[in-house]
């Protein structure tokens, strides 16, 4: 579909991130459901590997190269170090704790990214978007309930892993123009499994044989892992940034509704409180970045 207006084109950016982060609470929904039969390492490195099996298609058929040198470039490495962290407890809170919980969480991922992105690069940050970083993680306090008759180290596993996707992030502004989705996606993949094969010393359970069902399911994960991957790298290059990464939220409002329906969780005025200051200084962020 041709974007032959701005408008047009917003449009179509903000309907390719709806898709990418749909595909994305799937993801997190079967995930956290083939936790009852594999474990949790294993998941990781199924997922990975089949994740960056479908890039290397992808990039082959491109003619591309698969090993670059720049993916040796300290930002690569530094990006690569980031992405095994944050995957590897993203999905230990998705299987651990609740979904919804988790997926609020996860949005503050930018919020995080403005603020290290004025401490690390001296970026221009005026006293209202520091405001509103400041209110977003209020959100998150207030969602966790850090008071000592309330917290448990498990609601941290979420903001481990939002850390550590705000480190990738941080570190893909300084990664090399040269490198493609597909290159990106292939590296980002494979940290996923190398983040499965360093649990697995810790989780000491051993290789289950999936049946159909489960096979399945992880077939289904894999699919719709890459296919959300490349609608998000699609809805970033249509329209403009400040028009299209606001519906990135719409993720918050599916993985809560996954929560609710499919696991039996309860929504509570924290968890609402929370997650519309995350949202509101979010939205606040791009549009103030934007100008």
């Amino acid at each position: 579909m041709p974007a032959k207006t701005p408008q047009n084109a917003n449009l179509i950016g903000s309907l390719w991130m709806i898709a990418a982060m749909f595909g994305f609470a799937v993801e997190d929904a079967l995930i956290k459901a083939t936790f009852a039969t594999l474990p949790i390492w294993q998941i990781l490195v199924m997922f990975g590997l089949g994740g960056a099996i479908a890039f290397v298609i992808v990039a082959r058929r491109a003619g591309e190269n698969l090993f670059p040198k720049t993916v040796l470039s300290p930002p690569m490495r530094i990006r690569m170090l980031f992405e095994i962290f944050g995957r590897l407890f993203f999905t230990l809170a998705i299987t651990l704790t609740p979904l919804s919980t988790t997926t609020v969480i996860l949005q503050a991922t930018p919020i995080v990214v403005v603020a290290a992105a004025a401490i690390l690069f001296g970026e221009t940050v005026g006293w209202r978007r520091w405001l509103a970083i400041c209110i977003g993680l209020l959100g998150v306090l207030v969602i966790l309930q850090p008071t000592p008759a309330s917290f448990t180290p498990m609601s941290l596993l979420a903001v481990f892993g939002m850390i550590g996707f705000a480190g990738r992030d941080l570190a893909s502004r300084a990664a090399p123009a040269s490198l493609s989705t597909a290159i990106l996606g292939i590296y980002g993949f494979f940290a996923l499994a190398i983040a499965g094969g360093i649990y697995a010393f810790f989780e000491h359970a051993a290789p289950v044989m999936p049946d159909a069902k489960t096979g399945a399911i992880v077939m289904a994960i894999i699919a719709v892992g890459t296919l959300s991957y490349a609608s998000l790298m699609k809805a970033m290059r249509t329209g403009e940034v400040a028009a299209v990464a606001p519906f990135r939220y719409s993720r918050l409002l599916i993985g809560i509704a996954f929560g609710v329906v499919f696991f039996g969780e309860s929504l509570d005025t924290r968890m609402l409180v929370g997650s519309a200051l995350i949202v509101a200084a979010g939205v606040f962020l791009l549009i103030r970045g934007k100008k």
